[in-house]
């Protein structure tokens, strides 16, 4: 895809994030946009993709329900459940319907995110090398990719 070979290109023109309360701070899953998927209200998109480790399962409701984004995801990391036997199958699918309903619901964002034009959007932070970049580039990024995806799915509509 385009975005694909922008991120293999190495443009420089790029738009770090990683902090809700920075520039970009909307493109963090803590951000406090509410989303409604599948007829429920989550308070963020974090409490979203941690709840769905737990599809199913008695712990879904406690991780769905967090006050916070950072409540959602120290309950959501915690290993003192099982996750659902297929995640690492379907995280990345499950955080596109994230981003999808966050950049959908809300249109303040959705134009934020269109207003990037082609930058390469980057998930800055040493914290995470597969969401990030692992804060020396070394990462998938596939935080930032998933947003381009979006992005380049909403421009087109």
């Amino acid at each position: 895809t385009q975005t694909d070979k922008k991120m293999a290109s190495g443009d420089e023109d790029r738009i770090l994030f990683y902090r809700q309360g920075d520039a970009y701070g909307y493109f963090s899953n803590f951000s406090k946009h509410p989303v409604f998927i599948d007829g429920r209200r989550y308070a963020t998109t974090e409490n979203y993709f941690q709840a769905q480790k737990f599809v199913g399962l008695p712990y879904f409701d406690q991780v769905a329900n967090a006050s916070t984004g950072s409540n959602a995801a120290k309950l959501g990391r915690s290993r003192d459940y099982p996750l659902r036997a297929d995640w690492n199958e379907v995280k990345d699918e499950v955080m596109m319907t994230a981003l999808r309903a966050k950049f959908t619901q809300h249109e303040d964002l959705k134009a934020f995110l269109l207003g990037t034009g082609s930058k390469v959007l980057v998930a800055h932070t040493s914290n995470d090398s597969y969401w990030a970049d692992g804060g020396d580039g070394s990462g998938k990024n596939m935080l930032g990719i998933l947003l381009m995806r979006l992005r380049d799915e909403l421009s087109s509509q």
